[in-house]
């Protein structure tokens, strides 16, 4: 591939939210698994984890547990009822529709630890930094292979919920999810342009 045909390749994914019903076969998603864990990473300790989600009951407990704690956060936050209850169904209707989950979590049990605070604290940023980038190698196999894919951060805000109804280790903290399948629509969107984000120096 080109450096003309890569930068054309990134501009043409999307992040897509609906799909066909049919599901994944297994070889499509040991390539992204696979794909995911050739991103670079802190120390290269790989402190990603993964948690794949096919089962309509998993994902529909996870959507529905998930959609009651957004619930009580927006409560909490004062918003109208009709708004949350939007927001809830939105949420429970990507998680249950998509094919494929895939639960992006880190871990810290193999990264430095150091008797500051403050150096323990760059670890984890290391490592969050580190399972970000394998997610984003899995959403560019994702769009070589064909699929749809989206990252959802929610599962940031309600951790210790996520963990438990996943049945996670202890040492596994998510951090993002990505709903998988075959896309079912045709996104276009565009981007600011680079010189607006950048300084020379």
């Amino acid at each position: 591939m080109s450096p003309g045909e890569l930068l054309q390749f990134l501009r043409d994914r999307r992040s897509v939210r609906h799909f066909e019903a049919r599901a994944l076969p297994p070889a499509c998603i040991e390539k992204l698994l696979e794909a995911a864990t050739w991103a670079p990473s802190a120390h290269n300790r790989q402190p990603w984890r993964f948690v794949v989600v096919q089962a309509a009951s998993t994902k529909e407990r996870l959507a529905r547990e998930m959609g009651a704690r957004l619930r009580q956060d927006l409560q909490a936050d004062g918003l109208p009822d009709e708004l949350i209850e939007a927001d809830v169904q939105r949420s429970y209707g990507r998680i249950t529709s998509a094919p494929l989950l895939i639960l992006l979590c880190m871990s810290l049990s193999d990264m430095d630890v150091y008797t500051d605070d403050q150096r323990n604290s760059h670890e984890a940023t290391m490592a969050l930094q580190s399972a970000a980038m394998a997610g984003q190698n899995l959403l560019l196999m994702a769009a070589g292979l064909g699929l749809g894919a989206c990252w959802i951060c929610a599962p940031l805000f309600c951790q210790d919920l996520v963990a438990s109804v996943l049945d996670l280790p202890a040492d596994w903290r998510p951090q993002g999810m990505i709903t998988l399948g075959y896309p079912a629509q045709n996104r276009q969107r565009s981007r600011e342009p680079w010189e607006a984000k950048t300084l020379w120096r």
